[in-house]
C-alpha cells in the first residue's frame, strides 16, 4: 500500500510538541540575560510572536511570522525548521495547486538550511523523507469523493478546526471503510482534543485496516508519551518498527521514547567479519583477520562464517531457492553461517575451558539459544536482499522480532 497524509504530520505529533517545548525552552528567562548572537535572537518580539502561534497550531499562519524571522537571522536553525513544518501545513490549505507545490518545495528548501545549520534532529530528518524533490503529492483515494473529503479535513487540520477536521475524516472513512489515513488522521485529532481514548480506538482501527503500515503505532504510542504512559508507548513503539523497520520513519519513534527518558539502546557487542567477496575473475575471496586467531577466546571460530558462506554461494542457495534464477546472500543463509559459528565456539569453549571468550560469541550463542538469530539479522544487520525476506519472517514469528527488540534492544522503561 502506498501512502501519503498532510507532509508534516507524518512526524509523530509528539515529535511535533517536543519541538515546539525545545525551541520555547531557548527563550530567556525572568532572571536570565539576553539571549542575544550574531546569529540569533530568542528576545526578538517578532520570533516570541512566531513560536507563541506555532504552539497554538495555527502553523499556516505561523509561516509567515517565521519568513520575518529567517530574513533576519538567516543562521537560526529553528526558524528554519520551524518555518518548513508552518509551510507544508499551510500547504494543505491552498485551493490553488501551484501555490500548495510552490509552499511544499519551499518548505524542502527550508528544511534543507535547516539540515546544513547542523540540525539532525528526526524531525528534520523525517520530513525531508516525507516530501517528494518536485513538490508532487500522491492522492489519497481514486475516488474524487474520498479525495476531496480527505483534502477538506487536512485544511481544517492544518487550521486546528478540529471538528471540522472530524467530520471530514469521518467522511472519507464511511466513503471507504479501508481508508488507512483517515483512521489515523481523526486518532491524530482527537488526540489534539487530548481525548486519549478516543485517539487509541482511532488507531487501533488504523492499525486493523493496516496491521504492517508503521504510522498509526507511531503516533498512538506518541500520544501514550505525552500521556506518561512511557512503558505503554515503549510497547506500541515496538510494535510500530516490526510492522515495517525498512522506513526512514521506522526508528524514529523509539529514538524520541529514548530520548525523552535518557536511554541509549542497548549494545550488541557481535562483530561479524568480512563475507566472502568475488574477484574480478569471477573467484570466490576470503578475508581472514589474522589478529583475531591469535586472541585465545574463541574467535577462530568466526572462520566458519565465510566458509559457509562460501557453500551457499556455490550449491546450497540453488537448492534453497529453486525458483530464483540468480543467487543472492539470504535470510537462511545468514543464520545458517551464524549458527555454524556459535556451533564451532560452543564446541571450542567445551574442549577447551575459553577463559576470557569473545563477548559477540557469547552474545551470539545466547540469541541462538533464544531463536533470535533471525530477528537479530533482520532487524540489526539486513542488506538489501535480506530485506527481501523479511515479509514471510513477521507473517509467522512477528512475536520473535518484538521479543528481540524488547529484549536484546530497547532498554525497559524507567
Amino acid at each position: 500500500m502506498q501512502l501519503t497524509t498532510c507532509f508534516w504530520k507524518m512526524v509523530a505529533p509528539a515529535l511535533m510538541a517536543l519541538l515546539a517545548l525545545a525551541a520555547f525552552a531557548q527563550t530567556s528567562s525572568p532572571t536570565a540575560a539576553p539571549a542575544q548572537t550574531a546569529d540569533v535572537n530568542l528576545n526578538d518580539p517578532d520570533r516570541q510572536e512566531a513560536l507563541r502561534v506555532y504552539k497554538e497550531h495555527k502553523l499556516p499562519e505561523a509561516a509567515a511570522l517565521w519568513e520575518k524571522v529567517v530574513a533576519k537571522y538567516p543562521r537560526d536553525m529553528v526558524a528554519h525548521e520551524s518555518l518548513g513544518v508552518s509551510l507544508l501545513s499551510r500547504a494543505d490549505t491552498q485551493a490553488d495547486p501551484e501555490k500548495a507545490k510552490a509552499d511544499r518545495l519551499r518548505a524542502r528548501a527550508e528544511l534543507l538550511r535547516a539540515q546544513e545549520l547542523g540540525d539532525h534532529s528526526d524531525l528534520c530528518n523525517t520530513l525531508l523523507a516525507s516530501i517528494h524533490e518536485d513538490g508532487s503529492v500522491t492522492p489519497f483515494s481514486k475516488d474524487k469523493e474520498v479525495e476531496a473529503a480527505m483534502g477538506r479535513g487536512e485544511a481544517a487540520f492544518a487550521k486546528a478546526d478540529w471538528d471540522e477536521a472530524i467530520k471530514e475524516y469521518s467522511r472519507a472513512l464511511e466513503l471507504d471503510p479501508k481508508l488507512y489515513l483517515a483512521a489515523v488522521d481523526l486518532g491524530d485529532t482527537y488526540f489534539r482534543l487530548k481525548k486519549m481514548d478516543m485517539a487509541g480506538e482511532w488507531f487501533q482501527k488504523a492499525i486493523e485496516i493496516a496491521p504492517n503500515e508503521e504510522l498509526a503505532y507511531r503516533y498512538w504510542a506518541d500520544a501514550m508519551m505525552a500521556d506518561g504512559k512511557m512503558k505503554e508507548a515503549r510497547e506500541k513503539f515496538i510494535q510500530g518498527l516490526v510492522a515495517f523497520p525498512y522506513a526512514k520513519t521506522s526508528w524514529g519513534g523509539l529514538n524520541s521514547w529514548l530520548s525523552r527518558n535518557h536511554l541509549a539502546y542497548n549494545k550488541i557487542p557481535i562483530q561479524v567479519p568480512q563475507g566472502p567477496t568475488t574477484g574480478p575473475k569471477g573467484e570466490t575471496n576470503i578475508t581472514i583477520d589474522a589478529a583475531s586467531m591469535g586472541k585465545k577466546d574463541g574467535g577462530e571460530a568466526w572462520l566458519m562464517y565465510s566458509m559457509e558462506r562460501v557453500l551457499w554461494r556455490n550449491e546450497k542457495f540453488a537448492k534453497e531457492f529453486p525458483d530464483e534464477k540468480a543467487y543472492r546472500h539470504s535470510l537462511k543463509e545468514e543464520v545458517s553461517a551464524l549458527s555454524l559459528v556459535t556451533t564451532v565456539f560452543a564446541e571450542n569453549q567445551h574442549r577447551k575451558k575459553i577463559a576470557h571468550p569473545d563477548p559477540g560469541l557469547v552474545m551470539l550463542a545466547k540469541l541462538q539459544a533464544d531463536g533470535m538469530l533471525e530477528a537479530y539479522v533482520l532487524l540489526v544487520r539486513p542488506d538489501n536482499d535480506i530485506v527481501r525476506d523479511y515479509a514471510a519472517y513477521q507473517a509467522a514469528h512477528r512475536d520473535k522480532l518484538i521479543q528481540f527488540v524488547d529484549k536484546y534492544v530497547v532498554p525497559p522503561a524507567p
